[in-house]
């Protein structure tokens, strides 16, 4: 009888748990990237932020991510996806904290990190940036790529995830990294961004084009600090009209019209109800 590896182990865990999406990353990834990534990067991610300068015992990152399930993003900003975006963070935390205590149990000290990481908006607004970024996290593993706002997306949700991650002293084989750029480069981000956070023209010292976009985190702040006064943070747009991910299937949303329409559609009705309840 095969003997299962700690990794096979820990993918049985997840599916277990509930969990769709989950990705392996060995530190090395951040001191020395694959060249296989499929964005570019003016600057990499400096050395404080890496998981072995958080916890230096670290020799794997696994990533996680549940799902943001589409018709209730499309509902933003409302009292629904501010209740959905709350849930999915408190079940990723249980989740990262279940697993990471699992690993220990067999062996291998381990430690989950907080989804955020950061205790409130007014934070945000004085130093934009949390102690360790799980969407780079996503993007070493495998998961996916950057799209113009940013965000990682993946094939199945698109940006329509929240990932958390596990540091753990157990040496797990990394995922393949295919470097593909899933981005379409629409620019639906772009242009239906409320407060215009993504800049649309940006000069590259190479002029590839392929860098990934930087946004306004204080931009994006501060409307969340706006949605939050009303109880309906945070904002979720961008998210929301990106065209990527197999879920626009699942849920019947692959014609983008429904979200530049004005006409009073079926779609437009329920989003307005929801908003009318709930939140200031």
């Amino acid at each position: 009888m095969k003997v299962k590896s700690i990794k096979d182990e820990l993918i049985d865990k997840v599916k277990e748990m509930g969990i769709p999406l989950v990705g392996f990353a060995p530190v090395e990834r951040w001191a020395d990237p694959p060249i296989k990534l499929p964005n570019k990067f003016k600057d990499w991610i400096p050395e404080e932020f890496w998981p072995q300068s958080i916890y230096p015992e670290a020799r794997t990152v696994i990533v996680v991510g549940l799902p943001l399930q589409l018709p209730i993003v499309e509902t933003t900003p409302s009292i629904y996806y501010h209740e959905l975006y709350n849930i999915v963070n408190t079940l990723l935390d249980s989740k990262g904290y279940e697993i990471s205590n699992f690993l220990t149990e067999k062996g291998y000290p381990s430690i989950y990190l907080p989804r955020d990481g950061y205790g409130d908006i007014e934070v945000l607004l004085k130093n934009p940036v949390a102690f360790f970024s799980h969407k780079h996290a996503a993007y070493l593993a495998g998961m996916g790529s950057f799209g113009e706002n940013n965000v990682i997306l993946t094939k199945e949700y698109g940006p329509r995830v929240r990932f958390t991650s596990i540091f753990t002293t157990a040496v797990i084989e990394g995922d393949p990294i295919p470097g593909e750029d899933l981005c379409k480069h629409c620019k639906r981000c772009i242009n239906q961004c409320p407060v215009n956070a993504i800049p649309e023209g940006i000069e590259l010292e190479d002029n590839s084009g392929d860098f990934f976009r930087p946004i306004d985190k204080i931009a994006c702040a501060n409307r969340s600090k706006m949605l939050r006064k009303d109880f309906k943070s945070p904002c979720g747009i961008c998210i929301k009209v990106c065209p990527v991910g197999m879920d626009r299937k699942v849920f019947n949303r692959e014609d983008m019209s429904i979200y530049t329409d004005k006409k009073d559609s079926k779609y437009r009705k329920a989003w307005n109800h929801v908003r009318k309840y709930g939140s200031m």
